[in-house]
């Protein structure tokens, strides 16, 4: 109960999802407070806010239940013929265009392990794994955390498209310094995938250069801009594999760039891992070779 109010941010919000009341929440939490013998919230203000006892509190608050959980499931797996619950947690793109037929393959083949899939974005992703909602994290990008085990698992290239009737369909290929003459559809400001792009284009000194840009919140409503004419962009190439077979999308190369981002795998260590994860990590590399 201590972990939900911080985390839904009231007790009145922890009672209500509870099913309890918010003396009933009150109660538990001053009782944790006489244990301990610290107060856990400053209730100064009006507002509940976490004492220094408090904050150093929840990160094993939360251990506890992961590794209580994680012990019903290994007793109850003996019993249960491995019965099993796994978390996963994947960024948009891996979520999204990578993960549904390797994960419809892995569940036939392991048809007693119940399977909670959570997509978002990479920042989003690593803090559920932080706070122990997930067991694993598969995201591009760059991933820097002291407490994190992190494995590369495989690669994603990032391509130009184009609308399948636009002026380039003719080219194999087409120089960087050309990008300028049309307009270009951009993820979000803060999206990974912008920051790569962006990234490239300065280091070639075109990014300035660029005046006739849209941004567009998904990978999705880019690719159908894109294939309305509204303009080009530079995407996953995970992301638009079914367009380019049907050929509604162009897949046009710039001349000596190729752009690869690396995908990862990032769990948090455990003396007590769960035998269904090892089981998963296993598969996804079989199915990445």
């Amino acid at each position: 109960m201590f972990c939900r109010v911080i985390e839904e941010g009231s007790i009145s919000q922890a009672a209500r999802i509870s099913f309890v009341s918010q003396p009933a929440v009150t109660s538990q939490i001053r009782q944790l407070e006489k244990h301990y013998g610290v107060a856990l919230f400053d209730r100064t203000g009006g507002k509940l806010m976490l004492t220094e006892a408090g904050s150093t509190l929840y990160p094993y608050a939360k251990e506890i239940i992961d590794y209580y959980k994680r012990s019903e499931e290994a007793v109850n797996g003996i019993a249960n013929q491995d019965a099993a619950t796994l978390n996963i947690g994947a960024s948009l793109t891996i979520g999204d265009y990578l993960l549904p037929s390797i994960l419809g393959k892995f569940q036939r083949e392991h048809e007693n392990v119940k399977l909670n899939i959570t997509i978002g974005n990479t920042p989003n992703t690593l803090a559920s794994l932080e706070n122990r909602d997930i067991d694993i994290a598969l995201i591009e990008g760059i991933v820097s955390h002291d407490d994190f085990q992190i494995k590369k698992f495989g690669e994603d290239e990032l391509i130009l498209i184009t609308s399948s009737n636009h002026r380039w369909n003719d080219k194999n290929e087409i120089n960087i310094e050309e990008l300028v003459e049309e307009k270009m559809i951009f993820r979000e400001e803060n999206a990974g995938i912008r920051k790569i792009v962006e990234s490239i284009l300065e280091k070639n000194n075109i990014l300035d250069k660029v005046k006739s840009r849209v941004e567009l919140g998904s990978t999705q409503s880019i690719k159908s801009a894109v294939e309305a004419g509204l303009g080009i962009s530079i995407v996953p190439k995970l992301s638009v594999k079914k367009e380019l077979e049907l050929g509604v999308l162009k897949h046009v190369s710039i001349s000596g760039v190729h752009i690869i981002r690396d995908l990862w795998l990032v769990e948090i260590p455990s003396r007590f891992p769960k035998k269904s994860l090892n089981v998963f990590i296993k598969y996804l590399k079989e199915q990445i070779k």
